[in-house]
């Protein structure tokens, strides 16, 4: 037995040479398989296309689904391009007498705007249970029995799978499931005020709803609604009331994505459900992948589609695109990988080592780990670290199309309001909170400070000295610099408050702030915020809460000073600059506009440039509502958040593209290039095994020389 033991331990040492990696956490048979590796923290609470609204949703959602149209991967600005449809469709303008309107028709005369969409032939729906047919060709699954489900735990478990063609009613389909108030789309309400006849569906839904899950499936196949016509097989209408140049972006997103009639009948059968067998579960697209596994709790799969017809790489891009090897695969059929695994990863020092480890192509960088990966050169600019360098491990950074913005409640007595008192202070604050340092301290200077409401990368926005904003910054030596506290000093005298104190009343000016704030992590970002204020004598009193007892509080407009952000829904100024319309106001109207903030002229100048083309007319209608804001300043504007993302080197065609979710199917990997180097990163520690070896050897030494000597004396 003892000599068992050292065999064993020799033989593992020998094992070790020439070996995979022995802490490999996949299957070695699929080292060589085009297989990208990611990692997901938090589990999707919905795949169904009408009721996400989730980044982290959409990372499955956009390859599987397939609106009619998309962003183009490599241009920038931001361009949209033909997914399934033909061509990007261009609106038709109609009088409320239904006589056709010019292109340059003023936007008070045009009663609606048609968007005709013809989708491409020939396009196939994923194998699915719900399209199986029998040798009669009848459904095989649309019918099922209590007796039928017997055995059924996942979908995997239906013997027989099928396809159709996508149609244009499938299009027009989903567009009735947002007015379903059953699917509680969160995007119901806007689509209300934009599309001909979606506010009577809702109603008729309401009214009509039978209640049982087939029998909805019925009511919204023999729906018509205005706003949503099939003209034929490959083609249909969409209506929208007056003009909305915004619309066009809304048919790259989830929401407009085809739904087949099949899909929503197989789900609503009796006893699926109770199997976790639904939509939100089990999405039904054309995509290029298609979702393989589903375990929230462990890993994600995506698989490719064998049904998808091959959609070309792009074959154009920008000046710097072929320089970084992006145009390389110009014109070959996408997908380039067969399979993307995500594994949960919940903590953030697991997820980063098993990227040093190459067990993951890609990775973001956490603040725990940015100083081992990311350094700041004389310049400013974020420079990989010597051992990333080794690694020839690429970082990728990009100013993201969102905002991160301190607001006043424009409804409070002493910060919000028109008065010169008030807008003093509020100038004076934007002065003392340096959001220079926040990025510095809280972001690892992952941001750009905000000189207005419209970020980088969106139509509107100006850059350099003519981008600043006057109020807060000078323009010196080619860059903006911050105003001095002795200005802001001077505007809270001019405004009342000498030294932080009511000159009338004498007493020390006290600010409430609403913080989202549940962790002990929030302490050093609240004690930041009470000294920016301290700066001006002011006391920040801060009031934590959770998400839910903060969005009740900025309904009901109790809160002086809060802390939110805006991510871009599409590549519009108006998508940011509603932040500020008065009908929008959070209190009133329910809106987006949380400052409550209302400024008649900039309103006036609001509805003029949402229906305006880009160019030099919108620009300067945008230039002076940008300036009412930074006059009135409802908002501190704070900062753009930078994305950092770190790429191996055998991970091809990796460009950041806020606005694109659907990328999945653009990366090309090198499967041998990467067991090399996982190989190489990850040779095995062995010298514990050779030191337990040694002391078992001088254990068992003796006992072996005493069943030695005692053999060999029996035998004399």
């Amino acid at each position: 037995m003892p000599s068992r033991l050292v065999l064993m331990v020799l033989s593992l040492l020998l094992a070790g040479c020439g070996e995979p990696p022995w802490n490999n956490p996949y299957p070695e048979e699929d080292a060589a398989s085009k297989t990208l590796y990611s990692s997901f923290a938090d589990r999707p609470k919905h795949l169904d296309p009408a009721r996400s609204y989730s980044s982290d949703e959409y990372a499955f959602l956009a390859q599987i689904y397939e609106p009619p149209l998309q962003y183009h991967f490599l241009l920038r600005p931001f361009q949209l391009v033909p997914l399934t449809a033909l061509e990007v469709p261009q609106p038709a303008y109609f009088d409320a007498d239904g006589n056709p309107l010019p292109e340059d028709a003023p936007a008070e005369v045009i009663h609606r705007s048609d968007y005709l969409i013809e989708i491409q032939p020939g396009i196939q729906y994923q194998p699915h249970p719900a399209f199986a047919r029998d040798e009669a060709g009848l459904d095989r699954y649309l019918s099922l029995t209590p007796r039928d489900v017997r055995g059924i735990n996942r979908l995997g478990d239906f013997a027989f799978t099928g396809t159709r063609e996508l149609t244009a009613e499938d299009y027009v389909h989903q567009i009735k499931r947002l007015a379903a108030p059953w699917t509680h789309s969160p995007i119901s309400g806007l689509m209300q005020k934009h599309l001909l006849g979606f506010e009577e569906l809702v109603d008729q839904f309401s009214e009509q709803d039978p209640g049982d899950p087939l029998g909805r499936v019925q009511l919204l196949r023999d729906a018509r609604f205005e706003g949503g016509e099939v003209l034929d097989r490959y083609r249909y209408r969409v209506s929208v009331k007056g003009k909305y140049p915004q619309f066009s972006y809304w048919l790259a997103m989830p929401f407009f994505a085809p739904m087949p009639w099949e899909a929503e009948a197989f789900y609503a059968q009796p006893g699926l459900r109770e199997r976790n067998i639904m939509l939100d579960w089990y999405p039904v697209g054309t995509g290029p992948f298609m979702l393989g596994e589903n375990n929230p709790n462990l890993r994600m799969v995506l698989e490719r589609n064998p049904h998808f017809r091959g959609e070309p790489y792009p074959d154009h891009g920008m000046p710097e695109d072929e320089a970084d090897g992006l145009l390389a695969d110009a014109g070959q059929p996408m997908p380039f990988v067969e399979r993307a695994i995500y594994s949960l990863e919940k903590e953030s020092i697991p997820r980063w080592n098993k990227f040093l480890q190459g067990y993951y192509d890609s990775s973001g960088i956490s603040s725990d780990a940015f100083d081992q990966a990311v350094q700041i050169d004389a310049g400013g600019e974020p420079v990989l670290t010597e051992s990333m360098q080794e690694r020839d491990i690429t970082l990728l950074t990009s100013v993201e199309p969102s905002i991160f913005y301190m607001g006043f409640n424009m409804l409070d007595p002493v910060v919000g309001g028109e008065s010169e008192r008030a807008r003093l202070l509020r100038r004076a604050i934007s002065i003392a909170v340096d959001f220079e340092e926040f990025i510095s301290i809280f972001t690892n200077g992952r941001g750009l400070v905000a000189q207005g409401p419209i970020p980088p990368s969106i139509f509107g926005h100006r850059e350099g000295e003519a981008g600043i904003n006057p109020y807060v910054y000078t323009w010196a030596g080619g860059r903006a610099v911050r105003r001095g506290l002795e200005e802001a000093r001077l505007l809270m005298e001019q405004a009342g408050y000498p030294g932080g104190r009511d000159r009338d009343t004498g007493r020390s000016l006290s600010i409430n702030y609403e913080a989202i704030a549940t962790g002990p992590d929030d302490r050093a970002r609240l004690n930041w915020m009470r000294k920016q204020f301290a700066k001006l004598g002011i006391e920040l009193v801060i009031r934590s809460t959770d998400y839910n007892r903060f969005q009740e509080k900025m309904r009901n407009g109790t809160g002086q000073l809060f802390m939110w952000g805006w991510n871009a829904d599409y590549p519009d100024p108006e998508n940011f600059l509603f932040l500020l319309y008065g009908p929008n106001g959070k209190v009133e109207h329910q809106g987006e506009n949380a400052a409550n903030y209302a400024n008649p002229e900039f309103d006036r100048l609001f509805n003029q440039m949402r229906f305006m083309d880009d160019g030099p007319e919108r620009q300067a209608v945008i230039d002076r509502m940008v300036e009412i804001a930074r006059t009135d300043a409802p908002w501190l504007w704070g900062f753009n958040p930078k994305s950092f993302s770190l790429h191996h080197q055998w991970m091809f065609n990796a460009k950041p593209n806020q606005m694109a979710n659907n990328t999945l199917k653009y990366r090309r990997i090198d499967p041998e290039l990467r067991r090399e180097l996982r190989e190489a990163w990850n040779p095995p520690v062995l010298w514990p095994l050779w030191i337990l070896a040694g002391l078992l050897i001088l254990v068992l030494l003796p006992a072996l020389w005493l069943v030695w000597r005692r053999a060999r004396s029996t035998a004399l």
